[in-house]
């Protein structure tokens, strides 16, 4: 497929604005793919690769404009590029906006000279890209960006420059593309979200729906290696989950990251809730499992740092090691972890996801010695006060509060039902990407100091502000949060600035009200930063509907 053809596409599913028409848009763009069926699928989201692969092309907002300025001439700098951002609000209408195709140079033609690029050939570049490393490596990136840019037509600039910022935003997101997957190729809605579940993959799910159907999606398995979303939780209370269930599985609600562990056999690889490889720097958990298990599993479980006597640690602590990717058994003497298993997602062949939980966790202790204190304590109970027992043994050995599960709850990928529950007796809190910030004032003139909190809207690819956050921000945590988030800067406008939105807050807050000053219609009173949740995407951060649901049940 040509790219411009693409591109063309695009634009008629952005200028949709009706769910089923942008679905509908779709099933016309997967219909005529052909072999970039799969890259299609994702592109069209804003993927360059699928969501279980840990690539990314690293590419700044500041790269991508001079790659964008030496395409568009020599009277042209990225500051130019920048300022045509200010005017113009997103980086795929001033891609747009330039004449591009007369620059000579390195990178500014292709094997195919200066024919159409090919969707294929988009994809080649960019894959390139996201493997450039070390020194030299920027430049290589600007040289195979111009490349690109310099064949672009405006429509192509267009999608291009968003693809490149993960920036698509064209109302396709994941709901999209599996309805348009099982429109496009006849095969039941259902089928494909199970697909999608196991493989975290929808190039290779809907190329799999074309060329077998619903068998062969059937036969789309967990594959160790290759990690799945999380299941999540959503707050609830004992009463509620009482009422549903009858009877709770009560396990402690531990203040770490989540881990997912895979092991074939001979090799352990750990991912993070948002599927990044941690392995690295977590070499205690890798040897725990090593030397305890004797066959090829999917755990789920979390990791907490803990002292010298063995008490949690803060949630801060055990991020540290998460980022440490140098002088890690230096980091390992200053900060321990210990792993807690909680669930069973995969053993020795066989996929548990379908099995109760109750016999997920038969399956994961059968896994460990019976003196193990890996495997966290679970008890099942159908009486208040006995839950409430619980639950202070958890508050009084330093940890958070409870979970509630369905003991006959499944294992549902990447979904926050109410068949799991957080309950914490403390403040309140909502996980929230940060989309904008303002510079400070006076001694804070260098960092920013007030965050843009938003959450997820009900398409799942866009975001709604809640609020701004300015307290509970240490100097040096400013600092850091400056440091990291500054790249992501899109557009500035005097003190505030627009973010890309990647990073994710947890906050506290004392209510919620409604409010006319946010796009969300809603405001949060008193918010209070916690902790950067870098164990979270954007995709993980809570959504409007339950930010209108607890304005609800206050």
């Amino acid at each position: 497929m040509e790219f411009a053809t693409f591109a063309d596409h695009a634009a008629a599913i952005e200028a949709e604005s009706a769910e089923t028409e942008i679905v509908a848009a779709v099933v016309d763009l997967f219909t005529i793919a052909g072999d970039d069926l799969a890259t299609v699928a994702r592109f069209v989201q804003g993927r360059v690769f699928p969501a279980y692969d840990s690539r990314t092309l690293d590419i700044g907002p500041r790269l991508c404009y001079e790659a964008i300025a030496r395409a568009a001439g020599h009277n042209v700098d990225a500051d130019d590029v920048e300022q045509r951002l200010a005017d113009r609000g997103e980086i795929g209408a001033v891609a747009a906006s330039y004449e591009f195709g007369g620059q000579q140079g390195l990178g500014s033609f292709t094997d195919s000279g200066t024919d159409g690029m090919t969707v294929a050939e988009v994809n080649d570049r960019l894959s390139e890209l996201a493997a450039a490393e070390g020194d030299g490596s920027q430049a290589t990136k600007v040289d195979t960006l111009f490349g690109l840019f310099n064949r672009s037509c405006p429509e192509e600039a267009r999608y291009l420059a968003r693809l490149v910022l993960e920036e698509m935003r064209i109302g396709v997101g994941e709901g999209a593309v599996r309805d348009a997957t099982a429109a496009a190729f006849d095969v039941p809605v259902e089928a494909v979200e199970r697909a999608l579940q196991v493989s975290n993959d929808c190039g290779s799910v809907a190329t799999v729906a074309r060329e077998h159907g619903e068998s062969g999606l059937a036969g789309i398995t967990l594959e160790i290696g290759r990690p799945v979303k999380a299941m999540l939780a959503q707050a609830g209370t004992v009463t509620d989950a009482l009422a549903d269930w009858d009877r709770a599985a009560v396990e402690w609600k531990y203040d770490g990251a989540r881990v997912q562990v895979h092991y074939d056999g001979e090799t352990v690889r750990l991912f993070s809730r948002n599927m990044e490889d941690v392995t690295d720097p977590l070499p205690e958990v890798v040897e725990t499992i090593e030397t305890t298990i004797d066959r090829p599993v999917i755990l789920d479980g979390e990791v907490v740092a803990v002292d010298d006597d063995g008490d949690p640690l803060p949630f801060q602590a055990v991020l540290r090691r998460f980022r440490r990717k140098h002088d890690v058994a230096q980091a390992r003497e200053a900060i321990a972890v210990r792993f807690h298993a909680f669930d069973c997602l995969h053993v020795a062949g066989t996929d548990l996801l379908d099995v109760p939980l109750q016999r997920r966790r038969e399956r994961l202790d059968g896994l460990f010695p019976d003196d193990s204190d890996i495997v966290s304590a679970c008890w099942t109970s159908d009486e208040p006060d006995r839950i409430a027992e619980i639950e202070q043994a958890a508050l009084d050995a330093g940890h958070e509060g409870i979970m509630l599960k369905d003991p006959e709850s499944t294992y549902t990928p990447g979904k926050r039902g109410k068949r799991w529950r957080k309950r914490k007796p403390d403040v309140e809190t909502l996980d929230c990407v940060v989309t904008g910030a303002e510079w400070g004032e006076g001694r804070r003139a260098n960092v920013l100091g007030t965050f843009e909190l938003s959450v997820r809207t009900d398409g799942g690819d866009g975001y709604a502000t809640v609020g701004n956050v300015a307290t509970g921000i240490t100097d040096a945590e400013l600092e850091s949060l400056t440091e990291r988030l500054e790249p992501l800067v899109t557009a500035e406008d005097g003190q505030s600035v627009t973010l890309s939105p990647e990073v994710v807050f947890e906050v506290g807050y004392e209510e919620i009200q409604t409010s006319s000053a946010y796009e969300s219609g809603y405001a949060l009173r008193f918010p209070r930063f916690l902790a950067v949740r870098d164990d979270a995407g954007p995709s993980d951060t809570d959504s409007l509907e339950r930010v209108e649901r607890l304005a609800q049940s206050q």
